[in-house]
């Protein structure tokens, strides 16, 4: 029996049907979403360098202004609707800062915060605004920062660095910041944000915290244009990445590991809908690869299949019905659910499950 034939067996198990369906030990417990109604959340990112003479505080709020609006007039054309949420790359306000961070890090009280709530009243959406961020003068404290705005102009919240580049010649952190300490997760309308800061992606401790946490959608300001990680992370995490970088690529990575859209030069802004309730489904013969629920139910539901990597995610555009009914209705299990199941069996088999 292969594997396809094996894994298509496990859904009829009666004496299974009942089950838990729980982690095996020092496994993150995966959290689905497909029971919810459609959640549609469009997200703005861009590739923009930071490099070069720093045109003064004004001017660079002019231009990060600028782009925001780029943005919204973008999602406005292809969806018919603004943005909820527009993501800056790393360090946008102030660029590189060199060998001393307090020197161009900036307050956020007074310019910053005035161009950002008139620019999220305005578009109605959450702004990601990443700066060095001056913490005090008298203390000579400063950290690599980004503030979430709402859409009200509130500050939602502001997640600080946790992972600082280390120059290995001084054992200096990004010319004297201050790492940070916690990574919030942030409650906004549409579902559960965090933020990364570049060179975070090098390290799990945030990731897996962030997943236990329940992050949904996590902002990925950075100055680093990686694909390969991001996308590991995002697989095993089953969360969103939204990469807002400063060259090469900026990427929207979806739960399933793939890259669900991108842009590259001379292209600049990336404008994309995702839905946080989603389901994961691996091949089936029922499924016909996406086929057979689009055949049930039309446009009312949507899906990207993957035949290279034998699954599918799959959301419903219909409020009067989720997408985890419509997998149901013809007997499919999400990945989630089927791992679960023959984890069991391998444990009752005295077999390792993870």
């Amino acid at each position: 029996m292969d594997r396809r034939d094996f894994l298509t067996t496990i859904g009829s198990l009666a004496a299974l049907d009942a089950a838990p369906l729980l982690p095996a030990a020092g496994e993150v417990g995966v959290r689905s979403t497909s029971n919810g109604p459609p959640r549609k959340v469009i997200v703005g990112t861009v590739m923009q360098a930071f490099w070069g003479e720093y045109p003064g505080l004004r001017s660079r709020l002019e231009q990060l202004a600028g782009i925001v609006d780029q943005m919204a007039e973008q999602a406005g054309k292809k969806y018919g609707r603004s943005l909820d949420l527009a993501v800056l790359p790393e360090a946008a306000i102030t660029g590189e800062v060199g060998e001393d961070a307090l020197e161009r890090a900036v307050p956020f009280d007074g310019q910053v915060q005035d161009v950002f709530t008139l620019k999220a009243r305005e578009h109605r959406c959450y702004i990601v605004v990443p700066t060095y961020l001056l913490e005090s003068k008298e203390k000579k404290s400063c950290s690599n920062a980004a503030i979430l705005i709402g859409r009200e102009g509130e500050v939602v919240g502001t997640y600080r660095k946790v992972h600082l580049v280390v120059s290995l010649d001084s054992g200096t952190m990004e010319g004297g910041s201050t790492p940070g300490r916690e990574l919030p997760v942030f409650n906004c309308d549409f579902g559960k944000l965090a933020i990364q800061i570049c060179y975070d992606m090098d390290f799990d401790y945030g990731w897996s915290e962030l997943a236990r946490k329940g992050a949904e959608l996590i902002a990925w300001p950075t100055q680093s244009p990686q694909t390969s990680q991001p996308a590991f992370r995002a697989m095993k995490n089953r969360s969103y990445i939204v990469s807002s970088t400063w060259r090469h690529n900026a990427s929207i990575f979806e739960p399933t590991g793939k890259i669900a859209a991108q842009i590259r030069p001379p292209e600049s802004i990336l404008v994309h809908e995702l839905d946080l309730s989603y389901a994961i489904l691996p091949w089936s013969s029922k499924l016909k690869k996406g086929e057979a629920l689009k055949k049930m139910y039309g446009d009312r539901v949507g899906f990207r299949y993957y035949e290279d990597e034998d699954c599918g995610i799959f959301w419903s555009n219909d409020h009067r019905m989720t997408v985890g009914d419509m997998a149901r209705s013809i007997g499919l299990l999400e990945v989630e659910e089927e791992l679960a199941r023959v984890r069991q069996i391998y444990r009752k088999a005295g077999l390792p499950s993870y």
